[in-house]
């Protein structure tokens, strides 16, 4: 079982990722389970989600304190959560940043300026979609189809393009071959 956590603030799509990155692997043909962590969140507020990826079905509901990959939608969160906490050695985080990072784990860090794509594409500063693009690119448990599908599901028709293109490019940053 593959476990992911996600980072970000209220109103940056966090609960979002999660989910779409459920549906993706489901269309991947895994066992797969998405769920939110809430409190007092408001917009801006810290915000984490979970999810969980499988060849088999997922009977576990927990928050995910071991992940094997995080994925940051906000960077400045560094100051105030400690993002790499419980992160496997052998794992991955994908932040959301246009500095170069010297974080204290032994996990592999990779970044993409997914704000400056969002802008470019989206015309609004929400990188959930693209991220889930640069996981893809970066780690393989989903593939770019099964992203494209979740986000045509999930949107209407005008909205699922620009994701679409969203996720593609940051994919495609991230070295994944389409």
């Amino acid at each position: 079982m593959k476990a992911v956590r996600f980072h970000g603030r209220g109103g940056q799509g966090v609960v979002t990722a999660a989910d779409l990155l459920a549906i993706a692997a489901f269309h991947d043909g895994k066992y797969s389970a998405a769920f939110p962590s809430f409190g007092s969140e408001r917009r801006g507020a810290p915000v984490v989600a979970f999810c969980r990826v499988d060849s088999r079905p997922i009977r576990g509901r927990s928050q995910i304190y071991s992940p094997d990959y995080i994925i940051v939608q906000d960077a400045t969160l560094m100051d105030v959560v400690n993002i790499f906490d419980g992160l496997k050695d052998e794992g991955k985080a994908i932040i959301n940043t246009e500095k170069a990072l010297k974080p204290k784990t032994k996990a592999e860090v990779r970044t993409i300026n997914g704000t400056k794509i969002a802008l470019e594409i989206l015309g609004v500063p929400i990188v959930n979609t693209l991220m889930l693009g640069a996981f893809a690119a970066s780690t393989g448990e989903i593939s770019l189809v099964g992203l494209e599908k979740a986000i045509r599901g999930r949107f209407p028709e005008k909205l699922a393009k620009k994701n679409v293109a969203a996720a593609e490019a940051a994919y495609k940053m991230a070295g994944g071959k389409a």
